[in-house]
């Protein structure tokens, strides 16, 4: 049962990062047009720039799950790199459950009615020609969480396993 539920979270976990991942290519294109218009045609927009953060942000906070899932984040391997199997699993088991899990807590607590304030008066952009979306763009925060929150609950589980002498994780 365990085994399934880290493969249903894996797999979440792998999905929205690909999708969320899809959106390197539109911010990729945008930074490139702001980039002309801005020092060849010597203009610009808000509502451009702005969508450059947008994009950065909805993609940093989708994709934080799956790079954790996928050993892609950071991490100082001074120690990590020449442990045994069961020590890195050991550590990445305490780190979750002292580290992770309560930052992710604390975030969650901080953030929501940081977001619920925002999605109650439907918050804009302070810029007038900036795009009306301050709402749905701080919800990303607890977007973050939860994703994280998976790909951390996977990480322990495995960890676990790897512990009690499982070869297959």
């Amino acid at each position: 049962m365990i085994l399934a539920l880290i493969r249903t979270i894996d797999t979440v976990t792998t999905l929205v990062g690909k999708v969320f991942a899809l959106a390197c290519l539109p911010l990729v294109l945008l930074v490139f047009a702001n980039s002309l218009a801005r020092y060849i045609f010597g203009t610009g927009s808000i509502l451009a720039y702005e969508a450059v953060s947008y994009l950065f942000v909805i993609m940093m906070c989708g994709l934080a799950g799956w790079a954790l899932l996928t050993d892609e984040h950071v991490r100082v391997d001074i120690l990590y790199q020449g442990m045994s199997r069961r020590g890195r699993a050991w550590v990445d088991l305490l780190g979750c459950v002292f580290l992770l899990f309560p930052f992710l807590w604390l975030m969650w607590d901080r953030a929501l009615p940081y977001v619920q304030r925002s999605w109650r008066i439907r918050e804009g952009s302070i810029e007038v020609s900036g795009l009306p979306y301050v709402w749905l763009l701080k919800t990303c925060l607890l977007m973050f969480v939860v994703l994280t929150a998976l790909a951390g609950l996977s990480l322990a589980l495995k960890s676990l396993l790897r512990i009690l002498g499982h070869k297959d994780i």
